[in-house]
């Protein structure tokens, strides 16, 4: 019987967020440890839940000593960090030999020691299992893949789908490959290509565009002798790091020659089509023309707040969308979530039926997005707990923290105490608000809401209202990068 580790620690890391990532963050979205891990994550549809499944499937004995996953913002702190790692490195210097390894990372992971957590993690990992262990990883389709990550990777296979609803079957494609490496049947090594940019890929979105070629190519590829797997990776931008940006790593059998011409032709693509894009931004006012015009009683309009997403590290507190919508007098509207522990303090001070004026969002940076004022009547309280209905995460525990619903107007407000970007449904059945009879749904979110929102929605429309994760990178100051790189300096 094969003896693996599995393990996850995951972070999107937005070097440019005032926000220091510590344990709490983690523990605020999830932190388990030994047979904790098995608890939460069985009969989900995320990556530990297929390595659950793929060790019943193959027979191995699983080592699981941690699932870490923190809301992105800024770096990890070094204490945050050692303790992660520490945990999988423990498990490797305390325990018998493993005949394998398999990580659920994101790749975009910064830390306060290092720009590449996930190479550095997985270097320590070679180290210690040797080199003829076999190790695979899988990666979120935003990774910003590194020559160390893959020197220590024999096996790298990134999620296709954005909004990514293919976390358990990249897992399992993962360990299948990995079982067949165990038993001696394949030898994979791994490399990546990068190129001279830090966006592309249409951002990686898997509904239209370029991204859709490049996963079909990549499927072709796969057919070819000696090639097991290829991953296209849209890369993070809001990362200011110098091997950062769109990527393809190629997973072939040892001594392959031709994987790195299948990686060189997939990014001249992602060169010549870098300035494909399949989604247009609307400024706050534009998106009110257009909330005006939505049918009172839903199916609802679907506003997302791209640019204060907590998924790509915003502060989820920036209160301009909803500014513009409290000024256009919106009736029969929800919004989801404003970030502001302080305001539902506030609120449960006051208690439900209370009539509440409060300074809402622009806690962390009110330079950037300043707060604002607003008088409301508390709806509900909450604890915010929810079980994802999915597509995405289907099936995993999430908590919003403790919740306040405050109406203003015309429009029920989610307050939360914990960063979380609004991917399912449940996060307003949580707070009593159903989304699909609502005229206007507003979300912190850049992409992955529609999964689960694009479904009741009659319109879906991307707002750009300021915050860290603006589509415009010119806006970011970037001292780490490799120049010259689109879209800053080439054309």
């Amino acid at each position: 019987m094969k003896r693996v580790l599995v393990g996850q620690i995951m972070h999107e890391t937005n070097t440019f967020s005032r926000l220091p990532t510590g344990l709490d963050d983690f523990r605020a979205r999830y932190l388990k440890y030994g047979d904790e891990v098995p608890r939460h994550f069985r009969d989900t549809r995320t990556e530990i839940g297929a390595c659950l499944d793929a060790a019943e499937r193959y027979g191995w004995t699983l080592v699981h000593p941690i699932a870490a996953n923190a809301t992105p913002s800024g770096p990890v702190t070094a204490v945050a960090w050692n303790a992660l790692k520490g945990a999988i490195l423990a498990a490797l210097d305390a325990g018998d030999r493993v005949d394998g390894v398999l990580l659920a990372l994101h790749g975009a992971m910064v830390t306060e020691s290092t720009d590449d957590a996930e190479g550095e993690l997985l270097a320590e990992i070679r180290q210690r299992v040797g080199p003829e262990i076999p190790v695979a990883i899988t990666l979120d389709l935003h990774a910003n893949v590194t020559d160390a990550m893959v020197a220590a990777a024999g096996i790298v296979i990134a999620y296709r789908t954005y909004p990514h609803v293919d976390q358990y079957e990249r897992a399992m494609q993962a360990a299948e490959l990995l079982d067949r490496a165990m038993a001696g049947k394949i030898r994979p090594r791994a490399l990546v290509r990068r190129g001279s940019l830090i966006t592309g890929c249409n951002s990686g979105r898997t509904q239209a565009g370029p991204m859709v070629d490049l996963l079909a190519q990549a499927a072709a590829a796969e057919h070819e002798p000696g090639i097991h797997a290829v991953s296209v990776h849209a890369g993070f931008p809001w990362a200011d790091i110098a091997e950062m940006g769109p990527s393809v790593a190629v997973t072939a059998e040892d001594g392959v020659a031709h994987a790195a011409a299948v990686a060189d032709e997939m990014m001249s693509e992602i060169w010549r089509r870098r300035r494909d894009v399949t989604v247009a931004f609307l400024s706050p006012s534009a998106a009110m023309v257009r909330a005006r015009q939505a049918p009172p009683h839903g199916p609802p309009l679907v506003l997302a707040d791209y640019s204060d997403n907590p998924g790509g590290g915003g502060y989820g507190d920036s209160p301009n969308l909803l500014r513009a919508m409290v000024e256009a007098g919106l009736a029969n509207a929800a919004f989801a979530a404003m970030v502001d522990p302080q305001a539902v303090a506030q609120g449960r001070v006051a208690g439900p039926g209370a009539t509440l004026s409060v300074a809402l969002g622009g806690r962390h940076d009110p330079g950037l997005t300043p707060p604002l004022v607003v008088t409301g009547t508390v709806i509900r309280l909450g604890d915010g707990a929810f079980v994802c209905k999915g597509p995405m995460w289907q099936g995993l525990r999430m908590s919003m923290g403790p919740t306040l619903v405050l109406r203003v107007g015309g429009i029920d407000v989610v307050v939360c105490s914990n960063r979380l970007q609004i991917t399912d449904l449940e996060s307003f059945r949580s707070a009593g608000i159903e989304p699909a009879a609502k005229a206007v749904v507003a979300v912190k979110s850049s992409h992955h809401f529609r999964a689960a929102f694009a479904p009741i929605a009659h319109e879906v429309a991307v707002v750009d209202a300021g915050g860290l994760v603006s589509p415009d990178l010119k806006l970011f100051t970037y001292r780490k990068v490799r120049r010259p790189v689109f879209p800053l300096d080439l054309d």
